[in-house]
């Protein structure tokens, strides 16, 4: 079978088309759309370490969905041992359900429930049922046999199915006063348009990346950032939380206040040391449980 030689370039166009489909796959994987982020620049990084190294490849989507399937792994694997064990759940006994069926329902489940399901499962639902990918191809990127592959297809369906009729009883997330009051200030500054007290607040070594279009490194890098902001007019700020963790929900008054994005914020002290801006990661927001903080 003949390989294909791809210059950087033609890598490069590829990993702009496939970044949101890369991003579903993580993200449901992680259980979180911004811990799917971490995973797809992970994996990008290791795709074009693998093309400069001189790589060949014979199907360079597939090989890509590998590269992301062992990034996920090896984050998953990672946060295990932070988290110390994760409970799966072993579905053995479960009814079979029609392909029509089973893919509106893996489309339309949340990230958490995914994280119901074992790795295998999980793989196997999302490869096939969210991103359309055969069978065949799933084995591909998976590693696993087609018989492995059928069985967790089916076992993550069933599981699945299950969730979709149980209760949704998720808590309200808790903000901590300190960083509601943090996040507060900045937000009101932001709105205000007020930037050189917005540009007080971070710190001489903040560290601010534009997720999907740049990093910047240092305060007097990072403040072009907010010039940016200054020139345009269709955003506007609000306290909420993504995926249970507390941000800052981007708005765009121009288009009903839908959210086009949101911004995380690391704090020392009272200073952002990193700031992360998913406004020009759209993926990022169709993926994420979005909730705005109510007073």
């Amino acid at each position: 079978m003949s390989t294909a030689k791809f210059d950087r370039a033609a890598l490069d166009a590829m990993l702009v088309d496939l970044r949101p489909k890369l991003h579903r796959y993580a993200a449901r994987m992680a259980g979180s759309a911004i811990e799917g982020e971490d995973i797809v620049q992970e994996a990008v990084v290791k795709a074009l370490a693998a093309h400069d190294g001189g790589a060949t490849v014979e199907r360079p989507e597939q090989w890509l969905f590998r590269i992301a399937h062992n990034a996920a792994q090896d984050h998953l694997r990672r946060r295990q041992r932070e988290r110390s064990r994760m409970t799966e759940a072993d579905m053995t006994e479960i009814e079979d359900l029609s392909a029509s069926a089973e893919t509106r329902l893996a489309a339309a489940a949340s990230l958490r429930s995914f994280m119901q399901l074992t790795l295998a499962q999980r793989s196997a639902v999302i490869l096939v049922d969210v991103l359309g990918l055969s069978l065949h191809e799933t084995c591909e990127v998976t590693g696993a046999t087609l018989a492995a592959t059928k069985a967790a297809l089916h076992r993550g369906r069933a599981e699945l199915k299950a969730l979709a009729s149980a209760p949704d009883d998720i808590a309200i997330p808790k903000l901590d006063p300190q960083e509601e009051r943090r996040l507060r200030r900045y937000i009101d500054l932001f709105n205000a348009r007020d930037f050189d007290a917005v540009r007080a607040l971070i710190a001489e070594d903040i560290e601010l990346e534009v997720v999907n279009r740049t990093r910047l490194s240092g305060k007097k890098e990072a403040s072009t950032y907010f010039g940016n902001y200054d020139r345009i007019s269709d955003w506007a700020l609000s306290l909420g939380f993504v995926d249970g963790r507390p941000a800052i929900l981007i708005r765009n008054p121009l288009a009903d206040d839908a959210v086009r994005g949101f911004v995380l914020i690391d704090w020392r002290g009272d200073e952002a040391v990193r700031i992360r801006d998913f406004r020009y990661a759209p993926y990022c927001v169709a993926d994420a449980d979005i909730r705005f903080l109510t007073d």
